[in-house]
């Protein structure tokens, strides 16, 4: 057969079945309403379109009849909104009390434009709708700046917070030792050590007496010796110590004298006048 004499497509033709039915419960076809159906007055409702406040309320109004703000119609613009007003107390919907006042403040607008006005020479009347025009424009700005922050990306909104979880320890690192660290430490060391060494003092076998008369044999010729030339430091301390005692105690029983020129001056030390008669 050619493409010319192939056969068309036939068109499903419909049943009395499927014009008869009405529904289909379950894929089952209904014929028609059951008896003892009951439909509640309030099944079916209209939706309108959800606003924010009053203010929200005429904004859609305006730019939906594309109004200008700061020249507004206020009869249509009244008209339209109490219409609003009166579908949505008709829904059984919960009307708050801030559309009525916006209502009132319509129509109070509405009636002071009708009103003849005296005319003034000295200054231009404020118009009545520039309170709702300035409200109007601020509402507006606030709205745009609440919608370009609610475009913005959100968590949980938009995306999801990933968190990945690493089994592996992670090394640690250690901060470097440099050499005045060390050396810190070995002095922290020492002196921790010098702090619980033990001294053991010994005991040294020194006489006064012996110091004494080797103090009188270096003053044996009667002149002045300085005092300083009388210890011996490779004694020792303890043997400047007795030293120093065998002098104290030879001033004590007058053996000697100790002298000095003026203040700060050199001390100086000579045997006694007696002392000499009777070495």
């Amino acid at each position: 057969m050619t493409e010319a004499t192939l056969p068309l497509p036939l068109v499903p033709i419909e049943t009395v079945e499927d014009v008869a039915t009405i529904a289909r419960l379950y894929g089952e076809p209904m014929l028609e309403m059951p008896k003892d159906l009951y439909i509640p007055p309030d099944a079916l409702q209209i939706i309108l379109d959800a606003f924010e406040g009053p203010l929200d309320l005429l904004l859609y109004l305006i730019r939906k009849a594309n109004l200008n703000v700061l020249d507004i119609p206020m009869a249509p613009l009244t008209v339209q909104y109490l219409t609003y007003v009166e579908a949505m107390r008709a829904s059984n919907l919960d009307l708050a009390a801030d559309y009525l006042l916006m209502a009132a403040m319509l129509l109070e607008i509405k009636s002071r434009m009708l009103l003849p006005r005296p005319p003034r020479d000295d200054a231009e009347e404020e118009d009545p709708r520039a309170e709702l025009v300035r409200r109007l424009l601020e509402y507006e700005q606030t709205k745009l700046a609440a919608a370009r922050l609610d475009a913005m990306p959100r968590v949980e909104r938009d995306f999801e917070w990933v968190s990945v979880f690493v089994a592996e320890k992670v090394v640690e690192r250690l901060p470097e030792v440099s050499l005045h660290d060390l050396q810190l430490s070995w002095l922290r060391i020492m002196k921790k050590a010098r702090l619980t060494q033990n001294h053991r003092v010994g005991r040294e076998q020194l006489s006064v007496r012996e110091h004494m008369t080797s103090i009188l044999r270096k003053l044996g010729g009667g002149d002045f010796v300085v005092f300083d030339t009388l210890f011996e430091p490779e004694l020792g301390a303890a043997g400047l110590v007795v030293s120093f005692l065998a002098v104290l105690e030879l001033v004590k029983e007058r053996l000697v004298d100790v002298t000095q020129n003026e203040a700060f001056a050199p001390i100086y030390v000579k045997l006694a006048d007696g002392s000499r008669d009777n070495a």
